[in-house]
């Protein structure tokens, strides 16, 4: 039974402390729309959105406005768009239409993000894989809505070093296509190794091929709420530091699975699955380096952020876990530099490097998320980054990915503004020796010793 004092903890998290449910995300399967036909495909893609996810954004301002908990976005994944778009699609502009139509029906539905124009090439791409790859910098540029994800590589089958040294120019062309909004198209650009089908966070959602053929799945995030929790125990030992943790992430689960039972209900939707991430905003007050500060590092990026990190990550899931059946996506801390505000205090400070983030996301929910480059970083170095993250994925056996935007006219000191929920970044530095040797060799990097489990 939940009592009166459960009843003023829940409103206070919200109230004060930032808590909310990220994001409704309604995965849809498109593979019934596949056509040789383009106008076909398209209109059939535009029909079973509509007709799937009309009352998604209704219905989450209903349960949000009865229930009192802040729903922030609501979101549309579809199936990855290089397996629909194969039969019909014979150049990058006509997978480019596909994003358009995305484009079109999110914004009739009203959801603020679309994900799934994405392709799996972890082991080797067809050519439907490699044209809507080349179509990526068209597709971000002529849409508002459309999120795209690649995924790379796989703890089962390596990294194809083909697709890692396309997307690094994928990336720099993204950045030139859209260099007016300060290469905004990179901010809805993901790379990842051991990408997840049921991710309802944005830019990596896709609907994958495993799922039913629609789905709910929820995001739930409470930085904040994990920062005032940790204040109450301050200077007590890691058993303590750790248990405030668990039941808070406990907390923050009940309500997301709360939100997800009655969304499945209201739309006769199957639930899928909770997303317990820490994911910070830049709102002050939402932040998960503020909380690695409260654990007792003076800035994130700082000696001990890695363990401390570590542990956060931890103890969210093993609380998390015991607050739904049904947990998956990413669900651990992200650590994205334009959204969150302590984040971007530490690199200004000096206190963290990319080096020290890319240590960091060993043992965090992503990876490199959301961090501003110069603009005029070689399309081979950005390869190098996403080959170093792959691998981190790859030999962990983890979720990783890379969310980098080279910022085309801008250099280091200087900062961007995104606007919303992406924030403003600033500019960080990136090591400047060659790895073209390295990325220009081509292939496949095999798969680790650890991933023969059969």
């Amino acid at each position: 039974m939940i009592n009166i004092h459960e009843v003023v903890e829940t409103n206070e998290m919200i109230e004060k402390e930032n808590l909310d449910v990220r994001t409704i995300t309604l995965g849809i399967s498109l593979l019934d729309c596949i056509d040789s036909d383009l106008d076909r495909l398209c209109d059939k893609i535009y029909n079973k959105i509509y007709e799937t996810a009309k009352d998604l954004v209704k219905t989450g301002d209903q349960i949000s406005r009865e229930f009192g908990i802040p729903i922030v976005n609501k979101r549309i994944s579809v199936t990855p768009i290089a397996l629909v778009g194969g039969a019909a699609c014979k150049t990058p502009s006509d997978f480019a239409k596909i994003a358009a139509t995305l484009d079109k029906v999110a914004k009739a539905v009203g959801v603020n993000f679309i994900g799934g124009y994405s392709a799996l090439v972890s082991k080797g791409m067809t050519e439907a894989d490699r044209l809507l790859i080349e179509s990526i910098p068209e597709a971000l540029s002529t849409t508002d809505v459309v999120c795209s994800s690649i995924n790379v590589g796989s703890t089962k089958t390596g990294i194809n070093m083909d697709a890692v040294r396309l997307m690094g120019s994928i990336v720099k062309k993204t950045a030139e296509a859209t260099k007016e909004a300060d290469s905004l198209g990179c901010a809805k650009l993901v790379i990842f190794c051991n990408a997840p089908d049921d991710n309802p966070f944005m830019a990596g959602a896709f609907h994958g091929v495993t799922e039913a053929d629609k789905i709910i799945n929820v995001g739930v995030s409470g930085p904040g709420v994990v920062k005032t929790a940790l204040e109450k125990v301050r200077g007590e030992n890691f058993e303590v530091l750790c248990e405030t943790i668990k039941k808070t992430a406990f907390k923050v689960t009940r309500v997301g699975q709360l939100v997800a039972q009655e969304a499945s209900k209201r739309l006769g939707v199957p639930f899928g699955i909770i997303d317990l991430s820490l994911a910070p905003t830049p709102a002050i007050g939402d932040s998960v380096a503020d909380i690695l500060h409260e654990i007792g590092v003076e800035h994130a990026g700082a000696p001990g952020t890695t363990a401390a990190l570590a542990l956060l990550n931890d103890q969210v899931k093993k609380g998390g876990v015991m607050a739904s059946s049904y947990v998956g996506g990413l669900s651990g801390a992200f650590i994205p530099v334009s959204e969150d505000q302590g984040m971007i205090n530490a690199v200004e400070a000096g206190a963290l490097s990319l080096e020290k983030l890319e240590a960091m996301t060993c043992v965090c929910s992503v990876g490199l998320d959301m961090i501003a480059i110069p603009g005029d970083t070689k399309d081979t170095t950005i390869a190098g980054i996403i080959a170093d993250e792959m691998a981190i994925g790859m030999i962990n056996q983890k979720t990783t990915a890379v969310r980098l935007i080279p910022v085309i006219g801008k250099g280091v000191g200087e900062t961007v503004e995104f606007g919303g929920l992406l924030g403003y970044a600033p500019i960080m530095p990136v090591n400047q020796f060659s790895c073209d040797d390295f990325v220009n060799r081509g292939g496949r990097i095999p798969a680790p010793v650890h991933s023969f489990k059969n």
